[in-house]
């Protein structure tokens, strides 16, 4: 999976699921240790950043294992990086297995609209996305291109 917050990456994935499909989240996972034990805690974003690696890092071997035993997986995080990318289609690779990147895309006014909408439910998949980090991501984010992607344009309905 790959895209902006709103884009839809959770929505897609959860269809996967219903297919027989496991399904990797680092902020599933980082809110089942954190928000769902104490909904006051914030963490600094030094500690928020080791704990979404070391779970990351669990994910990997995770992910792993479900090649091992050959069972198809939907990766749901954003994959802002090439980079990123890259080292997880050469690990798949490695183990012999298939990847398709698939990279959901929406224009602005969805994203933000969507982003609006999450922010008012509770849960691991509702993260408060301010304007400020919106543009950031927006800046930072290296779209796909001429990487084998699967590009899913999302509407603003």
């Amino acid at each position: 999976m790959c895209g902006l917050p709103g884009a839809g990456k959770t929505t897609y994935a959860m269809g996967l699921v219903r297919r027989g499909f496991a399904r990797l989240s680092i902020d599933e996972v980082v809110w089942q240790r954190l928000g769902q034990r104490d909904p006051g805690l914030v963490l600094g974003p030094e500690a928020f950043d080791h704990l979404k690696e070391e779970v990351r890092r669990e994910q990997r071997q995770e992910l792993v294992e479900l090649m091992l035993a050959r069972c198809d997986a939907v990766v749901d995080y954003s994959f802002w990086s090439r980079a990123a990318r890259d080292d997880y289609k050469a690990l798949i690779e490695g183990h012999g297995c298939r990847w398709e990147l698939v990279h959901l895309k929406a224009d602005r006014t969805t994203l933000e609209r969507r982003l609006e909408a999450r922010s008012a439910v509770e849960g691991a998949n509702a993260v408060t996305v301010d304007a400020t980090l919106f543009n950031r991501y927006l800046v930072q984010f290296e779209e796909p291109d001429g990487e084998g992607e699967q590009v899913v344009m999302q509407s603003s309905t």
